[in-house]
């Protein structure tokens, strides 16, 4: 038998029809097709229960485990926990067991606390009470008894309990007007509209008896993509074939609005719903600082390993001698000398691994996790990033890349609603070479002409009247704002007839601003009814145009359509867009002047559109609907067929005019750029806009300057030269200064701004970038990236206008990829903007006027641009500051803990005799040495906020990983090796042959391990003490509350007879050390000279090769310290902390 086949028919069976075809089939209310119109093929889906929770009761202790042990750092000590319990170890499994044990109980309390608060909301949420029509009766049930097939009805202001296809309403034109705040932050009304065919269905009994099929495509979670069509049954008739798309799908989790009830039947449901879809996290992006830390571990455990190896090798050295091997006092069984040597030799090698594990620091991995989520607040606490005028404040999505904000070399930014308000107002339109300017100001005073005033100087013909009033008709008609109406709105915007107030609303800008213009210019767009749109004309008429098809507007294609047919019968295209894609399809109209003011227009920063229609014949029309209805109806390939359609119905056009409206600036937006540029990073600004349009913007940002030489490597230049010859042209200009430029992304800036020094800006188009990325003939597909790149680097400033949304976010690959591999971030505001924040290390996104999918896209979200000075020059600057110490230091204090114990191995004969106690191995990492650091790495401020806002060039000083490298690494594991010497020949020499007490009792070797301990603990957290700028009173508290905490700990440990310990071998011992003489002197003196060498290198670095900020640091101190002090507590700290002190 085929076994392949048993395969297909049990997947079938067993995993349901929709995992192996490509669409599904619905049928509506459960109801069978008509017999003959299709087979009926009974599905199973999913129910619509929700689950959030990654653990149940009986799942949660394996899978939790199993998560936390894929962990590295935790999967290693649990393999040295077992070799402890297995073989005979030199110290006890608790030294490992019971810091691996806190670490795995905190971590698993946190998720199971985090997994009961979901299972909760999910409960909630699975239990609230639908609406459901059986039988034409409306029936209440649990959401979670839902199943796809159930007519749903919903009230309003209700969610929809999953995702549904809208089939009627209680309005008369099918429509129903919903929020998707939830799903994406948008809170604006959005329209969606019933299938034709069932919108008459008002009652439970007319929609109960509908019979219908829906095919559509398989669970995706793309919230603004769907594709289906449904068949609806008459009598005897054949089924009547509807199209389905985006705007006839309610998704679960958005709230019905302004609609009393609608019907819908459920399609998704449960964790198939578009919303369940999108709980999947983002790919998971690594710092730069987590990478150095993987690196410095992998070195520590090499060490580890090199370590045990060398103990092992001199131990069977040391025992080569024969009364060194068997002791007289320690005679071996005869089972022990029979042992296999290489057996015995491995489990030596094993005990030294043991012995020597905690130079491997596993409470590292959660004090740098607990220090980024506690970290991150101070962004969300941001008094000066929170924004008035919209009420929104910075917004963290992830933690994990708070120290990245210190780290950036490239920042990607989109123009409109990003560096410029995205708050549209309309400024003129040329029609047929005329311009007219809205409410034209004359000696103060606003000239009565409603029409405005023709700036040309002739007025237009007869022809050209019907032009203009054709143009004005084309902007009422050819867009999809909706009309709120609404008397209360602040600053009513009323029609010229005195009716009623209407308020347009869209979610372009640009539609508004264009709508609103030509308001003021006498054509008032009123309302779309019963598939028809009215305007008022100049003459206060009222005039009806039936809305045949809407071609939707996309980032491809950049522009949209809309047929229409008038009173009169006739039909109309009109086709609105971008000039780059309405020239090309334009065969007749004035198209040189039209351009000429186009062009104009853009150098001034305006936005342009282009406007043109065709008149279609009836004949035409049919032709068009058949070819429509086909794409439409497509299940495969759909937005395909539909661009296909589209390029052919949009083609022989006439042109009417064109609009410009401005787009102002955002606060700030070239304060903060120029900041950045001084702090050594390289802006790109990436956008969909013209190339003179978003050269004007960049001029006004300051992005180029006047000085500015700018570069193009664009399409037309490409017509005119072949590709190779502008790039190596290009080369050769920016490289010629190149012995006065260097090519180092951050020192290129120092003297940006000296007029004696070039400035170079390059402007590229996406058509030109398509080439560059193009592979060539010869199939040497880098050569021309490279070169590309080289220019760039040579560039102050980069323009990449006319760029689709994919080509953004090949450009940031590129600059990730290229072989310095900096660090990127790209900040955009809108949908089109969400691949290159994925993309970019860092992505931002801007809480605009386009939505919010940049926002939920993004690593972090903030109000304005402006805000990213702050973040990257302040927050991003701490953030590194703080973990690259919290980094080092964790490896320096464990070099400083084990090496002295590889040392007394030497003088032990290497029988991995342990050098400190039980519980001091346990607690030094937990308890002695935890808390201190984690302070530093959440408060320490090395300069104020307020220096390093007015001196962004501090922010080089950190740039490239600067405190991770390499040689800081090496200094500061130097430094503990150094430490580490001085702690224990520093006690072995001070008790050399010293008696020490009163009764002449010498030190044993518990007493000299507890004074390298001693002396350990007061350096390495004096050393931290040193390394402190920003004092409060909580890094007093905690600084000398661990070393108190010690002292009383080892009191205590020492002081008293512990029942559970079955010896107790630290009894008196620190009591006993600390009543010598020269037990005190040691530890002073040897904590002076441990820190003397680092004291030392800080002081002649200082004063011999300081860094700007330690230039900072010293002004500071000859100027006011205490009123420094006081300027720098910014809002960061500011209901935390008082009255801070900076050493």
């Amino acid at each position: 038998m085929d076994c392949s086949l048993v395969r297909t028919l049990v997947h079938r069976y067993c995993a349901g029809e929709e995992n192996w075809v490509d669409s599904r089939t619905i049928y509506v209310g459960h109801r069978e097709p008509p017999p003959g119109a299709e087979a009926y093929i009974p599905q199973r889906y999913p129910d619509n229960r929700i689950v959030s929770s990654k653990y149940t009761f009986w799942n949660f202790i394996p899978k939790n485990l199993f998560e936390q042990f894929r962990r590295v750092a935790n999967f290693y000590f649990l393999i040295i926990f077992l070799v402890q319990l297995i073989i005979d170890t030199p110290t006890s499994p608790v030294t490992s067991g019971l810091p691996l044990f806190f670490v795995i109980t905190v971590t698993a309390i946190k998720q199971g606390y985090e997994d009961w608060l979901r299972h909760k909301a999910d409960n909630a949420m699975n239990q609230c009470p639908v609406h459901f029509i059986q039988h034409g009766k409306l029936v209440r049930k649990q959401s979670r008894k839902l199943r796809v097939g159930d007519i749903v009805m919903v009230k309003e202001d209700e969610t929809f309990p999953c995702d549904l296809i809208f089939l009627s309403s209680n309005r008369g034109d099918g429509t129903c007007h919903v929020t998707t705040a939830s799903l994406d932050g948008e809170s604006s009304h959005k329209t969606h509209y019933a299938v034709q065919d069932t919108k008459g269905f008002h009652t439970e009994e007319d929609i109960g008896g509908l019979h219908a099929t829906i095919e559509c495509e398989q669970p995706q979670p793309d919230l603004y993509k769907f594709v289906g069509r449904i068949n609806v049954y008459s009598d005897l008739n054949d089924p009547v074939v509807r199209p389905l798309g985006s705007e006839n799908l309610l998704l679960r989790g958005a709230t019905l609005k302004n609609t009393e009830k609608i019907f819908g039947v459920a399609i998704y449901t449960g964790m198939e719903t578009k919303m369940a879809l999108n709980y999947q996290a983002k790919s998971q992006k690594r710092s730069a600082v987590e990478k150095s830390m993987n690196a410095f571990l992998v070195v520590y455990l090499c060490i580890l390993i090199s370590k045990a190896l060398i103990n092992t090798v001199l131990k069977y050295v040391w025992q080569s001698e024969p009364f060194r091997d068997e002791p007289w006092y320690n005679q071996k069984t005869e089972s022990e000398r029979q042992r296999n040597l290489f057996l015995k030799a491995f489990t030596d090698f094993l005990a030294f691994m043991v012995l020597f594990n905690y130079i491997i620091p596993v409470s590292m991995y959660v004090t740098v996790e607990m220090q980024k989520f506690l970290g991150s607040y101070f962004i969300t606490w941001d008094e000066d990033m929170f924004d008035e005028e919209t009420g929104e404040g910075p917004l963290v999505n992830t933690s994990d890349l708070n120290e990245e904000l210190g780290q950036v070399e490239y920042i990607f930014t989109d123009k409109t609603g990003t560096l410029t308000e995205n708050n549209m107002e309309f400024k003129e339109c040329c029609i047929e070479g005329h311009v007219y300017v809205p409410h034209v100001i004359c000696n103060g005073q606003v000239l009565p002409e409603s029409s405005g005033i023709d700036m040309i100087d002739s007025s237009p013909s007869v022809n050209g009247r019907e032009r203009e009033e054709l143009f004005f008709r084309a902007l009422c008609l050819c867009h999809t704002v909706q009309v709120k109406d609404d008397d209360n709105v602040d600053g009513p915007r009323k029609s010229p007839d005195g009716g009623k107030s209407c308020v347009y609303i869209s979610s372009s800008p640009d539609e508004v601003a264009l709508v609103e213009g030509v308001q003021r210019l006498g054509f008032t767009y009123l309302r779309l009814k019963d598939n028809y749109m009215e305007i008022l004309n100049r003459e206060n008429h009222i005039e009806r145009f039936e809305l045949l098809e809407i071609l939707s507007f996309d980032s491809v294609r950049r522009r949209m359509s809309v047929i229409v047919k008038s009173a009169t019968g006739e039909i109309y295209l009109f086709c609105k867009g971008a000039d780059s894609s309405i020239f090309p399809r334009v065969i007749e109209g004035k198209i040189d002047q039209i351009r000429a003011r186009v062009e104009r227009n853009a150098v001034e920063g305006l936005r342009t559109l282009c406007v043109a229609y065709k008149r279609l014949i009836q004949e035409e029309y049919e032709g068009i609907c058949k070819l429509l209805q086909a794409a439409k109806v497509a299940l495969q390939d759909r937005e395909k067929k539909l661009a296909e359609a589209y390029e052919q119905i949009e083609k022989d056009l006439t042109l009417l005019g064109a609009t410009a409206v401005e787009d102002r600036l955002q606060e700030k937006a070239a304060d903060t750029i120029e900041a950045l540029q001084k702090a050594g990073i390289k802006v790109w600004v990436l956008t969909g806009d013209k190339m003179e349009t978003a050269a004007a913007t960049c001029y006004a940002c300051k992005l180029f300057r006047r000085n500015t030489q700018l570069l193009e490597l664009t399409t037309k230049r490409i017509e005119e030269q072949s590709l190779h010859d502008i790039l190596f042209e290009l080369s050769k200009t920016v490289l010629r200064h190149s012995g006065s430029l260097t090519r180092d992304n951050f020192s290129g800036y120092s003297n940006r701004l000296s007029a004696d020094m070039q400035d170079y800006g390059l402007i590229i188009d996406g058509a030109a970038l398509s080439l560059i990325m193009k592979p060539r003939e010869d199939g040497s597909s880098g050569n021309y990236r490279e070169l590309f790149l080289e220019i760039c680097r040579s560039c102050s400033a980069v323009l990449c206008c006319r760029m689709a949304p994919l080509q953004k976010a090949q450009i940031v690959k590129l600059i990730k990829f290229s072989k310095e591999h900096p660090i990127t971030l790209a900040i955009g505001d809108g949908a089109n903007d969400v691949s290159m924040i994925l993309e970019a290390h860092v992505g931002i996104g801007v809480i605009g006027k386009e939505g919010r999918q940049a926002a939920r896209n993004s690593d972090y979200a903030i109000p304005k641009f402006k805000h990213l000075k702050k973040m990257l020059l302040v927050h991003g600057h701490f953030y590194y500051i703080r973990i690259s110490e919290l980094v080092q230091y964790f490896f320096y204090k464990n070099v400083c803990f084990i090496f002295p114990q590889f040392l007394y191995q030497f003088f032990c004969g290497f029988s991995q005799q342990t050098l400190y106690d039980t519980a001091y191995l346990t607690l030094y990492n937990i308890s002695f040495t935890s808390l201190p650091i984690l302070l530093y790495s959440l408060m320490e401020q090395h300069v104020g906020i307020d220096v390093l806002k007015r001196d962004p060039t501090l922010y080089r000083d950190v740039a490239k990983n600067a405190l991770l490298r390499w040689r800081v690494f090496i200094y500061w594991t130097l430094l503990g090796l150094f430490d580490a010497l001085v702690f224990f020949f520093g006690a072995y020499f001070v008790f050399e042959n010293t008696t020490v007490t009163s009764n002449g009792q010498i030190f044993g070797n518990w007493t000299f391990g507890t004074l390298v301990f001693t002396v350990m603990v007061f350096t390495v957290t004096l050393k931290l003490a040193l390394d402190t700028h920003y004092w409060t009173w909580i890094n007093h508290f905690v600084i000398w509350g661990s070393l108190l905490f010690y002292v009383i700990f080892s009191l205590l440990w020492g002081g008293v007879i512990w029942p559970f310990l079955n010896y107790q071998r630290m009894y008196y011992v620190f009591i006993q050390m600390l009543s010598s003489g020269p037990a005190w002197l040691a530890i002073v003196l040897l904590v002076t000279i441990s820190l003397l060498p680092d004291v030392l290198k800080k002081v002649l670095c200082r004063q011999l090769w300081p860094t700007a900020t330690e230039r900072v640091q010293r002004g500071m101190k000859h100027k006011a310290p205490v009123q420094a002090a006081q300027s720098s507590d910014g809002p960061l700290l500011k209901d935390l902390l008082r009255r801070p002190r900076r050493s």
